[in-house]
């Protein structure tokens, strides 16, 4: 995409895409529904879901789990990991909705409503299913880098 997705925004208000990472899974499946930012009116709540852009310059779409005087802490709901220290001034807009098979479902729907308590709110039984499912991986790669090492 040629045009970055502040311009986009700054000029229709609204920007829809289909989003390619899976840090947002179940909610938002990469490469299938499409996702619906509009600018943010107001500072963000918690469970609000920003579009902000890393000083890597990397476009990130991740949930607020918690507000601070100084910015947000955000997480992906496919996450265990927080991220800290994302400010207002690098929040470019906030996911207002998203289109699965082609049916459009708000941020206000009762089921999303659901969904959002439910997943954030057992944040910490959610954080140690995800991490228990990442351990096979994590011992495989050490075995891998270990055996790599002898040879």
């Amino acid at each position: 995409m040629s045009a970055h997705f502040e311009d986009i925004l700054a000029g229709d208000g609204k920007l829809i895409y289909t989003g390619v990472g899976t840090s947002m899974l179940p909610l938002l499946r990469p490469k299938r529904d499409l996702i619906i930012i509009e600018r943010a009116a107001s500072r963000l709540k918690k469970y609000d879901v920003p579009l902000y852009k890393r000083d890597s310059g990397k476009y990130v779409l991740h949930r607020i789990v918690k507000i601070r005087p100084d910015g947000y802490v955000l997480c992906g709901d496919n996450q265990w990991r927080r991220e800290y220290g994302v400010t207002d001034r690098q929040i470019i807009g906030m996911l207002t909705g998203f289109v699965r098979d082609g049916r459009e479902i708000s941020v206000t729907d009762q089921r999303y409503r659901l969904y959002v308590h439910v997943w954030c709110d057992l944040f910490w039984l959610r954080a140690g299913l995800l991490w228990c499912l990442a351990l096979p991986g994590r011992v495989g790669r050490r075995l891998r880098a270990r055996r790599n090492k002898i040879a």
